[in-house]
């Protein structure tokens, strides 16, 4: 997949990716952050409270991908292969995903509320 563009929509939480073939596939930032890149050798977590997670910024790593960074200090590159997938399988992983949270009886609901005045 040959990326040509993001469009950051924090007001809907959503990252749209264009690509050479396709114009605005759409992931939200808390779907982004739930399904990070790993390893082999990494465990797979179940990552919770991160509704109303912010995607910062997006910053180009060359042939590796992109390095996406969220407002909890996390960041994580991205390959578009992985970008991909992320996008060919939400419906699965997203349902994947709610079913576990739910059997864990974590939320997706931040744990604590902070306002910026």
């Amino acid at each position: 997949m040959t990326i040509t563009g993001f469009i950051i929509n924090n007001a809907e939480r959503t990252l749209t990716i264009n690509t050479v073939k396709s114009k605005g596939s759409q992931l939200t930032f808390e779907y982004l952050r739930i399904f990070p890149p790993t390893t082999d050798s990494q465990k797979k977590i179940l990552v919770s409270h991160k509704k109303t997670i912010k995607l910062m910024a997006i910053e180009n790593v060359g042939k590796h991908g992109y390095r996406l960074s969220f407002d909890d200090q996390h960041s994580a590159i991205y390959s578009s292969d992985y970008l991909e997938l992320l996008i060919k399988e939400h419906k699965q992983r997203w349902q994947h995903y709610l079913t576990e949270l739910k059997a864990s009886g974590h939320s997706r609901e931040a744990m604590i509320n902070i306002t910026k005045l």
